[in-house]
């Protein structure tokens, strides 16, 4: 299956795993700009994204998992470090399961556990609504806000770029709603004390699409996992916090080669 990905920079091997109805310019020129300093950068499409192969069935979080595994195949990455958010941290959770040798450490951003967590939150119906509207600007603009906490909207500047880089690659609504039945069918809470890769959860306090509980509940589950919250910050906390969040993959990948040394 073809995935379209980028590449960039140079270090220890890092791939990224973006959420429902994003891409591969989601994840911000600031914080890529940051990581290729420290990480050789894969970041990929899910299939139906952009040019990526298209999605004509219904597809499991597990499907996307291995097709993640095909993307370090594709590069020829024996093991990364895997930074998955919302839906793709779902994703990366079922990685380390699926594929536990090919894990250096799990970085596991604004995401959910799955049955057993907590889906209280109201962002994601507000924007799967928006979506099926068939109005591009109201479905941007509703995506932004319930992504981002009321601070960071507060600057217009900030949705001017949001925008251009969330119109720049097509994202098919029934893609997304496959995407988000995906993420319905996750569960994977009663398994994460299984995974044995070095973990770092991050989650913003301000979150609307994934209440912060579940970091909490998965940082709890996963054995030694650490927990970053970051507070006043939403669901794109790497959007708001680019500098933090690189230095925390940054110190996160650092600790196991440390550990590495005699």
């Amino acid at each position: 299956m073809h995935l379209y990905r980028t590449r960039r920079g140079e270090g220890e091997p890092l791939l990224l795993i973006m959420g429902m109805a994003g891409h591969h310019r989601m994840w911000g020129e600031p914080f890529l700009t940051l990581l290729e300093r420290d990480f050789d950068v894969v970041a990929f499409d899910h299939r139906g994204i952009g040019t990526s192969a298209r999605a004509d069935a219904p597809f499991t979080i597990a499907d996307l998992a291995d097709d993640a595994a095909q993307v370090l195949d594709t590069v020829g990455w024996a093991r990364a470090h895997v930074f998955g958010i919302s839906l793709g941290g779902m994703v990366a959770q079922e990685f380390a399961l699926r594929h536990p040798d090919r894990l250096r450490t799990l970085t596991l951003g604004c995401t959910y556990p799955g049955l057993g967590g907590d889906l209280s939150a109201t962002g994601a119906q507000r924007a799967l609504e928006a979506s099926s509207s068939g109005d591009e600007e109201r479905a941007v603009r509703a995506m932004y806000e319930v992504n981002v906490s009321a601070r960071h909207a507060a600057d217009p500047a900030n949705y001017d770029v949001f925008r251009r880089e969330a119109l720049s690659v097509q994202v098919p609504v029934p893609v997304v709603m496959m995407q988000f039945q995906a993420v319905l069918g996750h569960d994977a809470l009663n398994r994460l004390a299984t995974i044995t890769a070095p973990t770092l959860v991050i989650h913003g306090t301000e979150d609307e699409m994934l209440a912060a509980a579940n970091g909490k509940q998965i940082a709890s589950v996963i054995p030694d996992a650490h927990l970053e919250l970051f507070e006043g910050t939403g669901h794109l906390f790497w959007w708001e916090e680019p500098e933090r969040t690189a230095t925390l993959l940054r110190d996160h990948a650092a600790t196991v080669m440390r550990r590495k040394r005699p």
